[in-house]
């Protein structure tokens, strides 16, 4: 069996699994999933970019097509963005508008090597995409991305399939432009391993016509220990894995459902019998990890976490897992340097800016709480923490929770009135948000704040 008639078996599976429900789903970052999930804080983030990009153009084109169109390419990009990891590199938004340049990503390792991403929104039977000769010229694959809610602007939820990818050196054009539906696509499980094959490539369309990662896939037997009943039900509706078992990608699986349902016990099992068939899988030391720290034993988490940072030391989840494991033990330096790792890799991660205040903070609080010991307070932790809220609220200006930690840090400085400031932008942040009992407290806290400089006043 060639490599694209498995892909396209495989489609066809995704294709009918679809319709029940039954995705595969995993949040990691750089592993593969059908299914992903953008909302919170992320999806603000995104809608403010394509806020300014309407507000930049909108002398020449109508501001909420602009918003729209900028979004629905924004979350495609994002999918990819997380499915593949470091394996590209985004191109700079900010020099193109509408497309231009027709390539979203390229390889890290090889900058000639194009990625076109291609987002729509419709029911999976109907929905098309299309690429230009100029697109299938300047990229290696396109990868096409289904959204499956209505991209507007009061969205809270986004569920976005990873629909496949076309080789453009399969793109046939008789025209200027041609478009295809979902059962032309190849699997987007095998869209990794084809670029892969490009890593020592020197142009942009070369590619061996059957690659290795499918040319031998071993026939094996089950694991014992696993009856085929119970493998039937964790097989995600992959039907040729009796044919074709991936043992580790299976037991991967099996520890993936049970770190979902809470029973991390098994999953360390499951992943123990993964790290025998590879030893060397970032994927299943992180989540092994994860499953340690969920248990209480933040020493194990923190050896795997080594193990994951060891294999790909350029990948911000290890570094931010590890250091709340780190935190928990003590360790509070650590994981402030964990933080400040996790944010040079990701610069515009405003989840590990605001996390990385909480430790600067609690670190003071826990010295200065000590029995016996009059420490008093540093400054310059105090100074940090403001620093990391500062640069998460420039990424994301309504970050509540943000506003709200930074006013706390403000107040430990003696600065009443930047501490004012902030929560009262906290307070009106959580009132537009619905959080109604965090808009209370912070209210109290601001009049608590302004009775107090009043006194300051009058004692003056």
């Amino acid at each position: 069996m060639d490599w694209i008639t498995l892909l396209r078996s495989l489609q066809s599976d995704f294709i009918k699994r679809f319709t029940s429900g039954c995705l595969i789903h995993c949040e990691t970052e750089g592993q593969y999933s059908e299914l992903t999930i953008i909302s919170g804080e992320r999806l603000k983030a995104l809608r403010e970019f394509c806020w300014q990009m309407a507000e930049k153009y909108k002398r020449t084109s109508p501001v909420r097509g602009v918003f729209i169109n900028n979004l629905k390419g924004k979350l495609g990009e994002e999918v990819v963005k997380e499915r593949l990891g470091n394996v590209i590199t985004e191109v700079d938004y900010e020099k193109r508008f509408g497309g231009d340049g027709k390539i979203d990503f390229t390889l890290t390792s090889n900058s000639s090597i194009g990625v076109e991403v291609k987002s729509r929104y419709g029911s999976i039977d109907k929905v098309r995409w299309s690429v230009s000769s100029e697109e299938v010229e300047k990229n290696a694959v396109v990868v096409c991305i289904l959204i499956q809610e209505e991209v507007n602007e009061a969205q809270p939820k986004y569920h976005l399939l990873l629909a496949g990818f076309l080789p453009t050196q399969m793109i046939k054009l008789r025209t200027g432009k041609i478009s295809f539906g979902i059962n032309q696509l190849l699997y987007g499980g095998g869209l990794l391993s084809y670029l892969e094959q490009f890593q020592a490539a020197t142009t942009s369309h070369v590619i061996r016509q059957n690659p290795p990662f499918f040319q031998h896939i071993p026939k094996v037997d089950l694991p014992p220990q696993i009856p085929k009943n119970q493998l039937k039900t964790h097989q995600v509706g992959f039907d040729y894995i009796y044919q074709y078992a991936d043992l580790n990608l299976l037991y991967r699986k099996l520890g993936d459902e049970s770190l979902d349902q809470g029973d991390y016990e098994a999953a360390i099992i499951n992943y123990n019998q993964a790290l025998q068939l590879n030893i060397n899988d970032f994927y299943i030391y992180n989540k092994r990890g994860f499953s340690y720290y969920k248990l209480g034993d933040y020493t194990a988490a923190i050896a795997d976490y080594n193990q994951a940072i060891r294999i790909n030391p350029h990948v911000a989840i290890a570094y931010k897992n590890r250091a709340k494991s780190r935190f928990h033990i003590g360790d509070h330096q650590g994981a402030i340097e964990d933080y400040t790792e996790a944010i040079k890799i990701n610069p515009h991660d405003a989840i590990a800016d605001k996390n990385r205040g909480i430790p600067d903070y609690l670190f003071r609080e826990k010295q200065e709480v000590k029995p016996g010991i009059n420490i008093e307070p540093d400054l310059d932790y105090y100074e940090a923490a403001i620093a990391d809220y500062t640069q998460a609220i420039q990424i994301n200006s309504h970050d509540a929770d943000a506003y709200y930690n930074r006013g706390n840090a403000h107040f430990e400085l003696g600065d009443k009135q930047g501490a004012i400031e902030d929560f009262q932008k906290a307070a009106d942040l959580y009132w537009q948000e619905g959080k109604l009992e965090k808009h209370k407290d912070t209210r109290s806290k601001i009049v608590d704040l302004e009775i107090e400089a009043s006194l300051d006043i009058l004692n003056f």
